[in-house]
């Protein structure tokens, strides 16, 4: 009866609220797959939450435990393809076991090249079989069907983190875990297990062996990320997303310019507020049961360079791509021009790795540019260390990423330079913005409150994070209940999928 009284007291019923209700819960329903910031998901890890704690003291019990909620999890999150997580999990498993105690080099490279081709060729299955049929269609008037290919959720995410396990097991910087249920504890932990962070085998598999325990300040920290993700991703992003964003990209010639410019950059925003939204929540989900995932974003728009745009967005998958691919590329070693080739490649790589689509590459082709620019000039103009050079280089390396923001979003080539065109006719013409922006007012001023919060100095977070924390047991329950009555008075829909969730 909690779940039922939980959602009373949301008063996130249906009227037509019934016991076959309660049975959906538990059904994959592809039009609703289960979301952190659904009501659902708030019922079912309360009750989970209670149990996890009664399992603290056992250590199979609560791996064992763990391992079939986030089974559930995805299940609820991507259907049938749990049994997909699970086989590459098994693979994974055996091979970095035969890695670990296989002493001739040859053999254990063999069995890394195994798990490379097996879990890229799924991924390349399961991701890029179309995309593929659709470049051999167009380059040789071939007649090819499309395959009714169902991407599954998350795919990207866990099969980087297998193949870092078993790297890190080859290059002999990580030994195997002591069973299966602990390995497939770390593929299918549920807080990431969607949309990242990607969790280093090397960082979270230790944690497993470790004395759980979760200090006053943790806690604390744990519910702040959560208040903070969800306000991020169900107020700011999916209201500006619905209200604005998506009408633009969608027919960009039926908007002035300056509401294009304003989509632009009101989709700058949204992506932010989304992704971070979601791993602010998955990073306090797992605090709150004990285990620290590594940070994915650290305010990205203030950066001055590309460069440092990369060192604070999507931290988990520039970190990865720089220490599994570049580094095995050749990173900085055979000189300059090597470098060059090397930065622009994985970028390339990575903008494919985000969507099987020429505007991904290229707009990864743009960051790699860019890279490759910067760190060119950077050997040999130096420039002054002062805030009015700051500022400029911010708002430079804001506008640059805003602009490849365009072909990331886009629905394809000719929708991103239609906004481009659009944006590039724009006038001064102050009366016209102002009755836009009156149009708009509460997604201009969601737009803003969320760059003025991104561009808050670290020291008012913690100020606030430490006020929190210095409320009342009852406090955070008022402000936690406030939090969902925003949520649920804002939603101008039901709970909006993760941008991420399609990658």
């Amino acid at each position: 009866m909690s779940l039922v009284f939980l959602f009373q007291w949301f008063e996130l019923l249906p009227d037509n609220f019934s016991w076959e209700t309660i049975q959906n819960w538990f059904m994959y329903d592809p039009k609703n797959p289960l979301l952190f910031n659904s009501a659902l998901f708030l019922g079912l890890f309360l009750v989970f939450y209670f149990v996890y704690i009664l399992t603290l003291k056992t250590h199979r019990l609560r791996i064992a435990y763990v391992v079939l909620f986030s089974l559930f999890f995805y299940y609820k999150s991507s259907g049938i393809f749990f049994l997909l997580l699970i086989f590459s999990s098994v693979l994974d498993y055996v091979i970095a076991k035969l890695i670990y105690d296989e002493r001739d080099k040859f053999y254990r490279k063999l069995y890394l090249i195994i798990s490379l081709l097996v879990n890229l060729g799924l991924l390349g299955y399961f991701k890029y079989t179309n995309f593929f049929i659709d470049n051999v269609n167009l380059a040789f008037d071939a007649g090819f069907k499309f395959q009714d290919i169902i991407l599954p959720v998350g795919i990207s995410f866990y099969t980087f983190q297998t193949l870092s396990y078993t790297i890190d097991v080859y290059r002999k910087e990580l030994e195997p875990t002591k069973s299966f249920m602990d390995f497939l504890f770390f593929v299918s932990f549920f807080p990431q297990l969607v949309a990242g962070p990607i969790v280093r085998a090397s960082d979270f598999i230790p944690q497993i062996y470790k004395r759980l325990k979760l200090t006053k300040e943790e806690f604390n920290a744990a519910l702040f990320l959560i208040i903070g993700g969800l306000l991020k991703k169900a107020v700011i992003s999916d209201y500006i997303s619905i209200n604005f964003v998506d009408r633009v990209f969608d027919a960009p010639n039926s908007y002035t310019s300056f509401e294009n410019l304003m989509a632009s950059y009101g989709y700058a925003i949204q992506i932010y507020c989304d992704f971070s939204g979601y791993s602010d929540m998955a990073i306090g989900l797992a605090l709150l049961m004990g285990f620290w995932l590594p940070p994915n974003f650290r305010t990205p728009y203030q950066s001055t360079s590309v460069t440092e745009f990369w060192r604070r967005w999507h931290i988990s998958l520039s970190t990865w791509l720089r220490d599994y691919l570049y580094i095995s590329l050749g990173g900085n070693r055979g000189g300059k021009f090597k470098t060059y080739i090397n930065l622009f490649l994985t970028m390339l790589l990575g903008g494919l790795w985000h969507g099987a689509s020429w505007k991904f590459v290229l707009w990864g082709v743009l960051h790699g540019s860019a890279l490759a620019f910067e760190r060119f000039f950077g050997n040999l103009i130096k420039l002054p260390k002062n805030y009015f050079v700051k500022t400029i280089q911010i708002l430079l390396t804001f506008h640059f990423v805003a602009f490849c923001w365009l072909f990331f979003r886009a629905k394809d080539f000719s929708t991103a330079l239609q906004l481009i065109s659009n944006i590039g006719e724009l006038t001064f013409d102050w009366k016209q913005w102002l009755v836009i922006i009156q149009g708009y007012q509460n997604v201009f001023l969601l737009i803003l409150i969320g760059f003025v919060w991104h561009f808050l100095p670290n020291r008012v977070i913690q100020f606030l994070q430490k006020a929190f924390g210095s409320l009342p047991l009852l406090g955070k329950a008022i402000v936690l209940a406030f939090v969902f009555w925003i949520v649920y008075a804002t939603a101008s829909a039901g709970p909006q999928p993760f941008i991420y969730f399609q990658f």
